[in-house]
């Protein structure tokens, strides 16, 4: 007999609002004939989708217990066995996620009103459908607490990122063909890490019967008592090798060393404004289901911390020495973003809940700041490129001095310097790290931040003390973008944020600790 699973159409709504949307755009683009208006409008939709995310968030407020709200019940007699749920922790990825496309589409208005390879003006249409289901998407698979889910929300996300990837195909720069390659290079490696993910996903349910996540963690309660001789799965030795083949899945999408070879030609080769929103929101949704999943199955297996550690030092290390060489900014972010995957995967290390704060906190953070930055690269490439190199920002004060000024704001958050937010980032996963005694790591990633300064500050330098140099004002310089509101009103947001944040803690964590004790049962001890 077939069981139909009952569903909660206010847990999902704002998907179903942005699968809507993107629909809708597709069939309205045919007949509209301002092209702009289709920015407007994913951009309206973007806004009530994040209505709905609070309308979810306050929903929470109101139950004691604070349960996460089933979307999908795959047996309607099981509390616990939900495919996908609106609880604190999905609310909080969602609404960063939702945020994150908001301004990536505000950069996509600016390009859209020049010519250039990163215009795309001959489709809108699909380019802004495409943002909208990839945040569906993320969504699905930060909100996933079954693998099934998990694994649709990736591959939903992906797929139209692989496409979004190749949209700078205006003009007949080397931008052009770069971009078309990077989308083939992020495709092929995409599938194949896809692969990995739902093999390790197969050989985790041989092993526990189960790919809802509550009833793994359930049956794997009695071996965390293996001394006595109970052991309830009679596969247990597969667990493992789906957990590092899943590991594997999740290391390609949040840049991991070394699953992170794509990603310097892709955010080179991507249009500005869709390296922006992946650099984010795909980490956030990335980081954020892979919480879910360390707290069901390896949250109290020490190796796997101490493998969670290994590669934590990897990424950061390697991430921000190849930042170093770098002249192309949007490299050289690239690099700083695999570096930045590492600071997050130290608080994960950890393994307790403070880890798990902690690095909630650093993706809340990291959202902004590096939005921020490449929309800043944005604002001062030229029309016929997609890309700036470190020469193109000398002197910049003097051209733009308030893009200069904030700007700066950005690097020094992404150095953390305080009282910005990259600063408390790095103080609450490094704090969650010596309480776990792992204090060797802390030291490393202390280090790694010393090393990251240099290229952060390195960029102000140029900026203001370069002013003079011959390079300051290029003799190309009407080709040099006149910043439209859209990318002023995004970078003004990004570097308010990153102090807002820093200064005013107190709400943001307060949701945070909220976000880890919706996990109820998955909660990291």
């Amino acid at each position: 007999m077939i069981t139909i699973p009952t569903l909660n159409l206010a847990a999902i709504l704002p998907q179903i609002i942005l699968v809507a949307a993107a629909l809708l755009l597709l069939m309205v683009d045919l007949v509209l004939k301002n092209k702009r208006s289709l920015g407007w409008l994913s951009l309206l939709a973007i806004l009530a989708a994040l209505a709905a995310t609070v309308y979810q968030w306050l929903r929470t407020q109101t139950s004691a217990l604070n349960v996460q709200t089933s979307a999908f019940n795959f047996q309607s007699s099981a509390a616990d066995a939900s495919g996908a749920g609106a609880d604190a922790l999905g609310i909080i990825a969602a609404g960063l996620i939702l945020i994150a496309a908001a301004l990536a589409v505000l950069l996509a208005l600016e390009s859209t009103a020049e010519a250039g390879p990163a215009s795309f003006t001959s489709q809108p249409g699909p380019y802004y459908a495409l943002i909208l289901l990839a945040s569906a998407g993320m969504i699905a698979m930060a909100q996933g607490v079954d693998f099934l889910v998990i694994f649709l929300g990736l591959e939903i996300f992906s797929l139209a990122l692989y496409i979004l990837t190749g949209f700078a195909t205006t003009g007949r720069s080397p931008g052009t063909a770069r971009s078309a390659e990077a989308s083939l290079k992020y495709f092929l490696l995409g599938a194949f890490a896809s692969g990995f993910f739902l093999y390790g996903i197969a050989l985790i349910y041989a092993a526990t019967g189960s790919t809802n996540l509550v009833q793994i963690s359930q049956g794997l309660a009695p071996l965390s008592v293996l001394a006595t001789g109970t052991v309830a799965l009679p596969y247990a030795p597969l667990l493992p090798l789906g957990v590092g083949l899943l590991l594997v899945g999740y290391g390609f999408k949040v840049a991991l060393v070394p699953f992170h070879q794509w990603t310097p030609d892709v955010y080179q080769g991507a249009p500005t404004s869709v390296t922006a929103f992946m650099s984010v929101a795909t980490k956030t949704a990335a980081f954020a289901s892979l919480i879910r999943v360390l707290a069901s199955l390896v949250s109290h297996d020490r190796p796997w911390l101490l493998a969670l550690a290994a590669l934590a030092v990897l990424t950061m290390t390697l991430g921000n020495l190849a930042a170093l060489r770098q002249a192309s900014l949007k490299r050289m972010l690239a690099y700083s973003s695999i570096a930045h995957a590492g600071y997050v995967l130290v608080g994960l290390a950890a393994g307790s809940g403070q880890g798990a704060r902690a690095a909630l906190y650093y993706l809340l953070a990291y959202t902004f700041m590096n939005l921020g930055a490449f929309a800043v690269l944005l604002a001062v490439q030229r029309r016929d490129e997609n890309d700036v190199t470190l020469d193109r920002i000398t002197g910049l004060s003097s051209r733009q001095p308030g893009i200069a000024v904030l700007m700066a704001i950005l690097m020094f958050a992404l150095t953390g310097i305080p009282p910005l937010a990259g600063f408390f980032g790095k103080l609450y996963v490094f704090s969650a790290a010596v309480q776990a005694n792992l204090a060797w790591l802390a030291i490393i990633a202390v280090l790694n931040s010393a090393i990251a300064a240099y290229y952060y500050l390195r960029v102000t330098v140029n900026m203001y003390m370069s002013a003079n140099t011959p390079v300051a004002q290029p003799a190309d310089a009407e080709e040099v973008r006149n910043p439209g509101w859209p990318v002023w009103a995004t970078v003004v947001i990004t570097a308010g944020a990153t102090l807002v944040l820093g200064i005013w803690q107190f709400p943001w964590m307060q949701a945070i600790q909220q976000a880890i004790n919706s996990l109820g049962t998955l909660a990291l001890r």
